[in-house]
């Protein structure tokens, strides 16, 4: 409730507390940062992260800050559900969450022109122990969302076990370029991007797709948990396979024990048949990639569980 009110009175706490809402207990900050995200009517912003999760600068000593930034380790959960795409940029959260210490500065002479300079720290993990995170977007909002950036932050946090991608967009690392073309020398138009506009509706080309699953499970090779509500239009993805690439169920997502593929939405009574149609395949679509993985791991891995949506039979 305390949490809540916090979360209901931001605009002031954020200014006039700005200097101590690093030192809220950490057990604490996963939920500060999800009631804010939800009370905000566009979400948690990149300057509130760096009020919760990161000290001010030049206000307290070293020694102040020690223990507080030794409790970042006991955070393991960060939820961004809904601000993903509209308040925060995965790119200023990689930035927020790795940062490069940089060396002190050599005010003496080196004692010969060969001696190596001191090179620059590699980047340091705010939450080392990092392991649930939300990455949902609102359903109702933008999908300003990068899977290449997506790519770029999974390959920094392998040690992530549960991942929320509820709403996300089709797979697609350059999705501003689907309705771009080149001309040949031939005079052909050929599409710019991997994936255009007609290439999964009426090329069943998935290549693209694909391509990007496998990059993301080898780099999430520990997850146990994942969310794909809302992202029916590229389930079909999760059981295809072209070459080399394909998801691997049995391989570096064979640890996977829930997998939730609800549509994230409901056709009302009079929707029209195409939607009725729609949902329907969505569901047949989570069926068959339920069977899929059952008969990838072959009893040999873990048993895993599909949430799915399920149509009730007419009385």
């Amino acid at each position: 409730l305390t949490l809540r009110r916090l979360a209901a009175d931001w605009d002031i706490h954020r200014v006039f507390n700005q200097y101590h809402l690093y030192f809220v207990p950490s057990h604490l900050k996963p939920a500060l940062i999800r009631y804010v995200g939800v009370a905000s009517d566009s979400g948690v912003s990149i300057s509130d992260l760096k009020l919760i999760l990161q000290p001010p600068e030049n206000v307290f000593s070293d020694e102040e800050l020690d223990d507080q930034s030794r409790a970042n380790s006991e955070i393991t959960c960060l939820d961004l559900s809904a601000s993903i795409g509209r308040s925060l940029k995965l790119k200023d959260v990689i930035d927020v969450l790795f940062s490069v210490a940089e060396p002190d500065a050599i005010d003496e002479p080196q004692d010969s022109w060969e001696t190596v300079d001191t090179s620059p720290s590699p980047p340091r993990l705010l939450l080392p122990n990092l392991t649930h995170l939300s990455l949902a977007l609102d359903p109702r909002g933008p999908r300003d969302v990068s899977w290449k950036q997506l790519l770029s932050l999974s390959s920094k946090l392998p040690s992530v076990t549960h991942l929320s991608l509820a709403y996300w967009p089709e797979p697609c690392l350059t999705p501003w370029a689907k309705f771009s073309t080149v001309s040949s020398p031939q005079g052909r138009n050929i599409p710019y991007a991997g994936t255009n506009y007609y290439s999964h509706s009426l090329d069943h080309d998935w290549s693209e797709a694909l391509l990007v699953l496998r990059m993301l499970s080898k780099n999430f090779y520990k997850l146990e948990f994942l969310d794909l509500t809302g992202c029916a239009t590229w389930f079909k993805a999760l059981h295809l396979k072209d070459g080399h690439d394909y998801v691997d169920w049995s391989g570096s997502w064979g640890k996977l024990t829930l997998l939730r593929l609800y549509t994230g939405w409901e056709p009302g009574i009079d929707a029209m048949a195409s939607d009725q149609a729609a949902y329907t395949s969505a569901i047949d679509t989570a069926k068959c990639i339920e069977r899929h993985i059952v008969a990838m791991r072959a009893g040999k891995g873990r048993f895993i569980t599909v949430e799915r949506d399920k149509i009730e039979a007419k009385k």
